[in-house]
């Protein structure tokens, strides 16, 4: 017998407002990364720095990548209510973003799985 688990956060990638919708309304609890609701939000500017250039705590880590660190940190410390899955309203860049944190970015990748 083989047994298989992967424990990792679940992250969808969603085309439109109305498959958000659709998502959020059956199901699990979710966070959202590039729209509203859900029972925790994040949202991030490909374009954005909150630190100096080259800071150690981000140096080479993307905005996605961070702001799936800042949804996992939320989760662990408590700070907004526990989730199952991630919801991604892949708009834009949004969704090609993420896909990118989650095949290069190392934490992100021990954390969450695109789904």
């Amino acid at each position: 017998m083989s047994w298989s688990l992967d424990a990792r956060i679940p992250v969808f990638l969603l085309p439109d407002r109305a498959a958000l919708t659709a998502a959020l309304a059956s199901g699990k609890p979710a966070a959202v990364v590039g729209g509203p609701g859900g029972v925790a939000a994040e949202n991030f500017a490909t374009d954005a720095t909150s630190h100096p250039v080259a800071c150690a705590c981000c140096q080479g880590r993307g905005e996605a990548a961070q702001a799936l660190d800042r949804l996992f940190q939320a989760r662990v410390r408590g700070t907004t209510p526990w989730f199952d899955r991630v919801l991604v309203l892949a708009e834009g860049s949004v969704g090609e973003d993420v896909s990118q944190a989650l095949r290069e970015d190392a934490l992100a990748a021990a954390r969450f799985r695109l789904a």
